[in-house]
């Protein structure tokens, strides 16, 4: 049985409307990069070197990012080498295979969130600012509470004008409180405040807003180490996860972001929003090769189900479903 057909059979299990998201979140780096792969595969009459430099150029503007690509290529030609593939339309599910094979290899893959059995869970939120964190909060407060969670969200953003009131208006639309405090407020003392708001109220999940200026980086830093502290003082174990948003379409830039924040502060997971948006969308697996931290949820699209658990099986199948389509009418 080909790649593609395994693949086929597993996202067959999940749900249609996530492979159809995942689809329809990644045409536009579909359309970029497979594009690229078809054209490369047309041209070429056998897999040799000039084939796989130029592959290797089509990732790294995919985003895929330079250190990631080199590993790649590096286990693409050795499993060319030993299947001792020579039709470069053989390619296309060996890529495939091998990128599946690349995310996993980093480590475990798991995309749960760590939820308390008992108790207040305490979910820290990071990030620059414009890359999404408030809506990213809205978008999670909803999926938690149809899950059956208690939601409650902490403004700890208290520089940006109108980061607060974004906050409100989200927590208005999925119908959870907000603890806030003035702007320019001290967001450790939001945190404190919400803590207890949350026990008090025997709230399940606490999604906590924090600043993002990372043009003044030595001050956020201390910041954000000084909302931990209140955090795992209060709640001992807590923040139970601290995700740093990220913006898909900054590509490279998303990067050095998520390298400045792993060095601050215990990053467990990454949320890529917008990947609807870009054509770069590689940067996925450069993020999760490079950083070894697991992609936990990605954007894609602007409604407020559009959050979803990220799947390296149907991020792959959103990728390459244009040749899978072209494998079943050619009746391999």
């Amino acid at each position: 049985m080909s790649f593609f057909k395994k693949l086929k059979e597993k996202i067959a299990k999940q749900a249609d409307t996530v492979t159809e998201k995942f689809k329809r979140g990644l045409e536009k780096t579909r359309d970029s990069f497979a594009g690229k792969v078809n054209d490369l595969i047309a041209r070429y009459r056998k897999v040799d070197e000039e084939f796989f430099e130029e592959l290797e150029e089509i990732l790294i503007a995919s985003d895929v990012g330079v250190a990631t690509v080199m590993d790649f290529i590096d286990e693409l030609k050795m499993e060319v080498k030993r299947r001792n593939i020579q039709d470069p339309k053989e390619m296309y599910s060996v890529i495939s295979e091998k990128l599946i094979d690349i995310y996993e290899a980093s480590g475990d893959e798991t995309t749960e969130l760590n939820i308390q059995p008992n108790g207040l869970t305490v979910i820290l939120f990071v990030g620059v600012n414009g890359v999404g964190k408030t809506t990213t909060i809205g978008k999670l407060a909803h999926k938690l509470k149809n899950e059956g969670k208690t939601v409650m969200l902490a403004a700890g953003d208290t520089f940006r004008a109108g980061a607060i009131e974004q906050l409100e208006v989200w927590g208005e639309r999925v119908g959870v409180e907000v603890i806030k405090q003035s702007a320019g407020s001290d967001p450790a003392a939001v945190m404190y405040d919400a803590i207890q708001a949350a026990k008090s109220r025997n709230v399940d999940i606490l999604l906590c807003d924090t600043a993002g200026r990372l043009q003044n980086k030595v001050n956020l830093m201390k910041e954000l180490e000084k909302v931990r502290r209140v955090i795992e003082r209060e709640v001992p174990g807590a923040p139970h996860e601290v995700l740093l948003v990220l913006d898909a379409t900054t590509g490279q830039n998303a990067m050095s972001q998520a390298k400045t924040f792993k060095e601050a502060t215990n990053v467990t997971g990454i949320v890529l929003t917008k990947l609807d948006g870009t054509a770069k969308g590689g940067i996925v697996l450069a993020i999760r090769h490079e950083l070894n931290i697991p992609v936990k949820f990605v954007g894609l699209g602007e409604k407020m189900d559009d959050l979803e658990p990220f799947n390296a099986e149907q991020f792959v199948y959103g990728l390459f479903s244009s040749f899978m389509e072209r494998e079943e009418e050619q009746g391999e």
